[in-house]
C-alpha cells in the first residue's frame, strides 16, 4: 500500500544560495517600492480627473499601499535575518507530498516520522 506523507525540503546555507536568496528579497522589495509609487501616482490622477468619490477611493488607495509596506518591511525583516545566519544553516524552503510504501510489519513510528530532503546550491545531498 502507499501512502502520501508531507517532506520538508530544506536548503543548506552556502555563500551562493545567500547570494540567491539576498537578490531575491531585494528584487521583490524594489518591485514593491514601485507599486507603491504606481499608487500613488494613479492616485493623485484619480484626484484630479473627479470621477470617482475622494474620500472612499483615498481608503482604498492608502490601504493598497500600506499592504505593500507590510511587505517591505517583512522582507527587510528576513533580510536582516538572513545576514545574521551563519553559514550552514538550514532553512527550511518548502514542504512536498511523497508516496511512500506501507507494508505489513512496517515500524509505524519511522514510517511516520516527517521525512527531510536537504539541498546545498540546488543540489540534493541528503535525505533524511
Amino acid at each position: 500500500m502507499k501512502i502520501l506523507q508531507s517532506v520538508a525540503v530544506k536548503q543548506i546555507l552556502t555563500e551562493k544560495s545567500k547570494g540567491k536568496l539576498l537578490a531575491s528579497y531585494e528584487n521583490n522589495r524594489l518591485s514593491l517600492q514601485k507599486e507603491c509609487e504606481q499608487l500613488r501616482f494613479e492616485c493623485k490622477k484619480m484626484e484630479h480627473t473627479k470621477k470617482f468619490s475622494s474620500p472612499s477611493l483615498k481608503i482604498h488607495f492608502e490601504k493598497e499601499i500600506n499592504t505593500r509596506q507590510e511587505k517591505i518591511k517583512l522582507l527587510d525583516f528576513q533580510i536582516e535575518q538572513l545576514n545574521i545566519l551563519p553559514l550552514g544553516s538550514e532553512l527550511k524552503e518548502q514542504e512536498i507530498q511523497a508516496l511512500v510504501d506501507v507494508k505489513v510489519g512496517d515500524h509505524w513510528e519511522e514510517i511516520k516520522n516527517k521525512r527531510e530532503i536537504i539541498i546545498t546550491d540546488g543540489v540534493i545531498t541528503e535525505l533524511r
